[in-house]
C-alpha cells in the first residue's frame, strides 16, 4: 500500500486522488491498472523514474455492483501535470473502458501540460482527445472537475457526456488569468473566468454544480443508475404499471396562454414522484431537461419551461436541447418531450448570436434521433418552434394535445395585427377592441385548437392531463422493440455546429 501526501490536498479542502476513487467506488471494488509507469526523462532536469504512477491513478472498479473505468490526477505529484506517460495512461483507460463496455469516469486536477516534456505532452493530449472521441456513443464519459483544469486539458472534458464541477475548488480556462492580464490588460479572478458557476450558468460547460466533492460523487452514482453503461445494452423487460396519486395534474396548466406555471411541476405529477434528475439545471432555464422514471423506465425528458422567458426557444435553450437528445438517442433513451412554447426568441441579438443555426441543431437532432419519441402539446405551440419540439413532422412515434392546446403559425393577437392592421387604422379604440375580441375568437375556433391537428393527423389523440402517464406508459412499452429500418448509403449526416 503506497502512501500518499493526502495533508497537501486537505490543506487546500480537497480529497487526494485516490480518496476520491474510494469516495466513489464501491468499497473495497478498486483494482489499479499501470501501478508502474513513471515519468520520462527530460533535457530541463527532470530526470525519469522519479514521478510515482506519473500523477495519475487508473484503473476500474464498480458502482452499485456494476462495473466502471476510471482515472484520477493527483495534484500532489508535480501538480498532476500531463507528461507523455500520464497521458497515456489515461487513454488506455479509456480505450478498456470501451473494450470492458463500462462508463468512463475522469476525475480532474491537474495543472496542465508538463512543460518539461514539451510536444511529447502535448502528443497525449491529441492521443486522449482521440480516445474521448472513439468512446462517445459507444460508452458513458463522466468528467469531474475537482482541481484547476486549463490550457488544453478542458476539450477532454469538452468532449466527454456530462461534466461536474466542484463548488469553490474546481475550475476551467482555456487561458488564465495571468496570460490574459498580459495579452488583453483584462483583470479577472480564476473563479469569475472558469469557475464552477460560470460554466453552470453562463457558458453552459457544465451539466452539474456541486457544492462539496462528497455530494459530487453521490450525483455521479446517481446518475449512472439512470442510464444505459454501454451502447446497445438491452433493457430489462418493462415493469408492471404503476398508477401514481399525486397533484391533480388536470389544473396544474393554466389556460390562460399568458400566465406562467413551473413545467418541473408537470413533471413530478406526470413521472414517478421524485424521480426527475435535472441536467444543466441553471443554464438555458427556458428549457429543462433531465431523465426521470415512469414505472421504473428511464426516459429523457425535455420541456418548455414558462416561467423563464415565456419557454422560448433561444440560441442556449436550443444547444442544451439538442446536446442532450443526441445522448438519448446514443443509448436508446426514450425522449418525451412537453411543449409549450411561443416560438424562438425574436430580435437582433439572438439573430447576430445564430438563432438559426442554433435552431437548426434542435430540429436536426430530433429528426436524427431514432429512439423513441413521444410528444405531448400542454397548451400552446406556435410557428416554428411547433416543428422544433418534437411534432410529428419530425418523426415523433406519438403526439398528444391537451384539451387546451394551441398550434399555429403565430398567436391571436399577433395573427390580427398582421392580418386585419390596415382595416383596424381607421377604427375608434371602442370599436377596434370589440374587432379584435370578435377576430380572436374566430382565429381561435378555427386556427388554433388540437382538433385541427388531429383531423390532419398531426396529433395521434388529445388526453386529459391525467390521462397522460399511463398513456406514456402504454406507448414506451408498445415501442420497446423499434428499431430503425432506415437504409442509407451516407457516411454521416452534417449537423449545423
Amino acid at each position: 500500500m503506497r502512501n500518499y501526501d493526502t495533508k497537501r490536498q486537505h490543506d487546500k479542502g480537497k480529497l487526494h486522488a485516490m480518496e476520491r476513487i474510494e469516495a466513489l467506488l464501491d468499497e473495497g471494488s478498486f483494482r489499479e491498472v499501470g501501478t508502474g509507469i513513471t515519468n520520462i526523462d527530460t533535457q530541463l532536469g527532470l530526470k525519469g523514474g522519479t514521478l510515482p504512477y506519473d500523477g495519475v491513478i487508473t484503473g476500474y472498479g464498480t458502482i452499485d455492483g456494476r462495473r466502471v473505468c476510471i482515472y484520477s490526477q493527483d495534484f500532489t505529484v508535480a501538480g498532476g501535470t500531463l507528461g507523455h506517460n500520464h497521458g497515456q495512461k489515461i487513454a488506455s483507460i479509456i480505450n478498456m473502458a470501451v473494450e470492458y463496455r463500462c462508463p468512463l469516469i475522469g476525475i480532474n486536477d491537474s495543472g496542465g501540460a508538463r512543460i518539461q516534456e514539451g510536444v511529447a505532452s502535448l502528443a497525449s493530449y491529441g492521443d486522449i482527445f482521440f480516445a474521448n472521441t472513439a468512446a462517445s456513443g459507444c460508452v458513458p464519459q463522466i468528467s469531474i472537475i475537482a482541481g484547476p483544469c486549463a490550457g488544453g486539458a478542458v476539450y477532454s472534458p469538452g468532449i466527454t457526456d456530462f461534466i461536474f464541477m466542484v463548488n469553490d475548488i474546481g475550475n476551467m480556462f482555456v487561458t488564465g488569468p495571468k496570460v490574459i492580464k498580459q495579452v488583453t490588460n483584462e483583470t479577472v479572478s480564476t473563479e469569475d473566468l472558469g469557475g464552477a458557476k460560470v460554466h453552470g450558468t453562463v457558458s453552459g460547460v457544465s451539466h452539474f454544480t456541486c457544492p462539496t466533492e462528497q455530494d459530487c460523487y453521490a450525483r455521479v452514482r446517481r446518475l449512472l443508475s439512470y442510464i444505459p453503461h454501454s451502447a446497445g445494452e438491452k433493457p430489462d423487460t418493462p415493469p408492471a404499471y404503476i398508477d401514481q396519486e399525486a397533484l391533480n395534474v388536470n389544473f396544474l396548466v393554466p389556460k390562460d396562454p399568458n400566465k406562467a406555471y413551473d413545467v418541473k411541476v408537470v413533471i413530478d405529477a406526470v413521472f414517478d414522484e421524485g424521480s426527475f434528475l435535472e441536467i444543466q439545471e441553471d443554464f438555458a432555464k427556458n428549457i429543462v431537461i433531465g431523465f426521470a422514471k415512469l414505472s421504473g423506465m428511464t426516459v429523457g425528458i425535455i420541456a418548455n419551461q414558462p416561467t423563464c422567458k415565456a419557454g422560448v426557444l433561444d440560441c442556449d435553450s436550443s444547444d442544451k436541447a439538442a446536446r442532450f437528445i443526441r445522448f438519448c438517442d446514443c443509448y436508446d433513451i426514450p425522449i418525451v418531450t412537453l411543449a409549450d412554447v411561443p416560438g424562438f426568441f425574436p430580435g437582433s441579438d439572438q439573430e447576430r448570436k445564430g438563432i438559426i443555426r442554433h435552431g437548426a441543431k434542435l430540429l436536426y437532432a430530433y429528426s436524427e434521433a431514432t429512439t423513441r419519441k413521444l410528444t405531448v402539446i400542454m397548451r400552446k405551440a406556435y410557428g416554428g418552434a411547433y416543428i422544433a419540439m418534437c411534432s410529428r413532422h419530425l418523426r415523433a412515434d406519438y403526439v398528444y394535445a391537451w384539451p387546451t392546446a394551441q398550434m399555429a403559425v403565430m398567436g391571436g393577437d399577433g395573427a390580427i395585427d398582421i392580418l386585419y392592421g390596415k382595416q383596424m387604422k381607421t377604427m375608434s379604440d371602442e370599436e377596434k377592441a370589440a374587432f379584435i375580441a370578435e377576430k380572436r375568437e374566430e382565429y381561435n375556433t378555427l386556427y388554433m385548437n388540437a382538433d385541427i391537428g388531429l383531423a390532419n393527423g398531426y396529433v395521434d389523440d388529445i388526453l386529459k392531463p391525467s390521462e397522460t402517464r399511463k398513456r406514456l406508459f402504454e406507448d414506451l412499452v408498445m415501442l420497446s422493440g423499434k428499431t430503425n429500418t432506415c437504409a442509407s448509403y451516407k457516411k454521416h449526416g452534417n449537423i449545423p455546429l
